[in-house]
């Protein structure tokens, strides 16, 4: 099997992931980048307040998962680290058009800090195929998901003064379910789009 030129992924990686179907090297895997970033900006915006919580529910986490299982770790993380950037000096990226450092040291920060670890984690995941079938792509988005929480209820609990376990349930518990549809719709949709490419054997 041939490796595509991308100087950020190294050769040994076992499987390749969606993006390295596409053509290109360096200007594709830059548009990937910031189509991803840009991807989680537009899902950021589609929210549902949760009355009582700090944290709304987003679209968010859908984008970063899919998108990392899409373009890999390395480009998914810096898809994210690109999105944190932008949303930090001043563009309007995150939830309702928020902005700036109050935002990211804030109740919801440690989720959009979370977004690069867990885009290395689904992005490594899906090189190792997990996203061909769908029980392992159902799978990686937990370990993702999990990843997310890891930092964001800590970081909740300290910024807003909550207890360990008020914390937990505000910012985690409330969203499983709808983090269960969301892994669900991607265990359709990304071994789907690998049968569709003819590529899901290789």
């Amino acid at each position: 099997m041939t490796t595509l030129a991308f100087p950020l992924v190294p050769r040994s990686n076992p499987r390749r992931v969606l993006a390295d179907l596409l053509p290109g090297t360096v200007a594709r895997d830059v548009a990937l980048v910031v189509g991803v970033a840009a991807l989680t900006a537009l899902a950021a915006q589609l929210r549902v307040p949760i009355p009582g919580l700090p944290v709304p529910v987003t679209g968010q986490t859908f984008a970063v998962l899919l998108g990392a299982a899409a373009i890999g770790p390395v480009r998914g993380a810096l898809a994210q680290a690109l999105y944190l950037t932008v949303g930090l000096v001043g563009l309007p990226v995150f939830t309702g058009g928020a902005s700036g450092v109050e935002v990211v040291f804030g109740a919801s920060g440690g989720y959009i800090v979370g977004f690069v670890l867990a885009s290395l984690v689904v992005g490594a995941l899906a090189r190792r195929g997990l996203d061909r079938g769908v029980l392992g792509t159902v799978l990686a988005f937990a370990a993702g998901t999990a990843t997310i929480y890891a930092v964001g209820v800590p970081w909740l609990a300290v910024t807003t003064g909550m207890g360990a376990g008020e914390a937990l349930m505000a910012g985690a518990v409330v969203f499983l379910a709808g983090d269960a549809i969301k892994a669900v719709l991607a265990g359709v949709m990304l071994p789907g789009a690998w049968r569709l490419t003819g590529a899901d054997k290789d």
